[in-house]
């Protein structure tokens, strides 16, 4: 059972294998930017913004320079002010709590639920206030948070906007529906490891509605409704098209790889049934996960990490330190233990080697190698 030593080490995401399948497409892709040189803004922006805005079942798309910047057009579309609080979970990225409070408002955390490390919608009605004026649920490791329950509490509250950070569970469906398309906003990232990545930095933004869809597109390009006319406050937002053209050609077989990445997904949940002391992520009955990163819970992981790099094999800890004991959030911490489930799966999490075309005998290969890190 244990995973010979002679063996190359693997990727932890393997985007040489997905560029070799996809050269032709993308190259002529790219090709064809370069030949016509609208760089900024040009026909493969609205092509990409089209085709998304079908997958997701969205009425508007807009793309934009990043995940990141997705999340702060959002917040600014909405008129988020000083002093406004935004509901959100402290076990994320970073960005999810940064775009808050650079634009001067305050993130209220949440903890999160043990078995699915997505915020617990049962503990969010109890942090609403007066000033509450958005609820910002993340879809962490490809798994979209319970969004039904979400927009049934903004809704009793005043239609609260629901923004979902999708930008690990793009390709993901929750009760049928498309992420992203589950709330007042979707944001998603195309950071080249995500499900749906560029080469680069990009994202996108999705709504219903038309006043914000026209909101974002304006922020987008500094508040400019024309050329020269600045109707609002903006930011220098804008998606390569470059970028978009290489998204368009990944979206040829995007299907193909979200069915890959949810086989792959139940084939490790069987493999590693025996591991002992392991814990796998829950995925519930009503959504699916397109694993952007396939984590367990791992008790004494430093060792264990130390013994699979031995064997070749990669991992990654998505997310060590939560966002309330990150010195630049602490100060919004609240009652911290309030928090634990946040803090304890920082301290058990463990991601494993995961892109679509990561084959069976390689993930043989990581489940041994694990069997064999844990017996030690």
């Amino acid at each position: 059972m244990n995973a010979p030593e002679t063996l190359p080490p693997l990727q932890f995401i393997d985007l040489k294998t997905q560029y070799s399948a996809l050269r032709e497409t993308i190259n002529a892709r790219i090709q064809r930017v370069l030949d016509h040189g609208q760089y900024i803004m040009g026909p493969e922006v609205k092509e990409l913004e089209d085709k998304l805005a079908a997958y997701t079942g969205a009425k508007h798309c807009v793309t934009v320079s990043s995940g990141t910047e997705a999340l702060l057009i959002a917040l600014m579309a909405l008129g988020l002010k000083a002093g406004d609080e935004v509901i959100t979970t402290p076990f994320t990225f970073a960005a999810t709590a940064e775009m808050i409070v650079l634009l001067g408002c305050k993130p209220v955390f949440v903890d999160i639920e043990p078995d699915t490390c997505n915020i617990d919608a049962s503990l969010i009605e109890a942090k609403i206030t007066p000033r509450t004026k958005a609820i910002m649920p993340v879809g962490l490791y490809g798994q979209c948070a319970d969004m039904d329950e979400i927009n049934t509490i903004a809704a009793r509250h005043g239609n609260i906007p629901v923004i979902e950070d999708a930008a690990q569970s793009f390709g993901a469906t929750y009760k049928g529906r498309k992420s992203c398309n589950l709330s007042t906003i979707g944001c998603t990232s195309f950071f080249p490891s995500k499900p749906l990545g560029c080469y680069g930095d990009g994202g996108a933004m999705f709504t219903n509605d038309d006043t914000i869809a026209q909101a974002c597109r304006e922020i987008r390009v500094h508040g400019q409704s024309k050329r020269y006319t600045h109707t609002r406050v903006g930011v220098g937002g804008r998606m390569d098209t470059l970028q978009c053209a290489v998204v368009l050609g990944k979206l040829e077989r995007f299907e193909w790889e979200i069915e890959q990445r949810l086989a792959l997904g139940e084939r490790y949940a069987a493999l590693l049934t025996d591991v002992p002391g392991l814990r796998r992520l829950a995925v519930r009955a009503d959504r699916d996960c397109v694993w952007a990163q396939y984590t367990v819970f791992v008790p004494q992981r430093a060792r264990v990490q130390a013994a699979l790099t031995a064997l070749g094999v990669p991992t990654a800890v998505h997310y060590p330190i939560p966002l309330h004991k990150q010195p630049a959030y602490a100060m919004h911490a609240g009652d911290a233990a309030l928090l634990r489930h946040s803090e304890r799966a920082g301290e058990l999490v463990m991601s494993l080697p995961m892109s679509a075309d990561l084959a069976e005998d390689q993930q043989w290969r990581v489940v041994d190698a694990l069997a064999e890190a844990v017996r030690q």
